[in-house]
């Protein structure tokens, strides 16, 4: 293994530890919620195990954090400054399927703030288990229709509809339509 490919892998466990204890989550707490075992989750954080690529997106999805985060190498400046031209937004990764998210904002791990330009399959959801995680998200739909379940309370958003909440209630989302639903999606997760 390389030198900078080793410092990459052992930053993992850290920032997966960090992140935890920022969202005031038990190692068993995270396991629930991602579906990852706490012994496996302990075993990363002390850098004793390499996730493989589906668990980290598990855990990076418990804790709303694109995969990235995780593998990022950006030196971090005093005054981070992104700009992304129309053709050239990165994809981020997620552990949801059916949806595809275009990244319109700089890295998770240099603004408290991240956009993606998301597109949604007919049918695609957040999964069976509502989510909680800090935070907020904002949802500006362009095109087709979701549904959103915020606090058991349910939202069906058209072209031109909005919805802003706090991501500690619990929620999911889905399309129910027959088309791709295309929104601007934003979260504001604290550092």
């Amino acid at each position: 293994m390389t030198e900078e490919l080793t410092r990459i892998v052992s930053g993992i466990g850290p920032k997966l530890r960090a992140l935890r204890k920022q969202a005031g989550l038990s190692l068993q707490q995270l396991s629930g919620r991602s579906d990852v075992s706490a012994a496996a989750i302990h075993k990363i954080e002390q850098s004793g195990m390499v996730p493989t690529i589906t668990t980290l997106l598990k855990l990076a999805g418990a804790l709303g954090r694109p995969v990235a985060y995780f593998v990022d190498e950006e030196e971090e400046t005093a005054d981070p400054t992104v700009f992304v031209r129309d053709g050239d937004r990165r994809p981020i990764l997620t552990s949801h399927t059916g949806i595809d998210l275009a990244g319109i904002s700089g890295a998770y791990g240099r603004f408290y703030l991240a956009g993606a330009r998301a597109t949604v399959l007919p049918g695609a959801s957040s999964g069976d288990r509502a989510m909680e995680h800090p935070g907020e998200e904002l949802v500006y739909l362009l095109e087709g229709e979701l549904e959103f379940v915020v606090n058991e309370q349910s939202y069906r958003l058209e072209p031109g509809d909005s919805l802003h909440f706090r991501t500690v209630q619990p929620h999911f989302w889905r399309n129910p339509g027959s088309r791709d639903a295309v929104a601007l999606w934003m979260a504001l997760r604290p550092q």
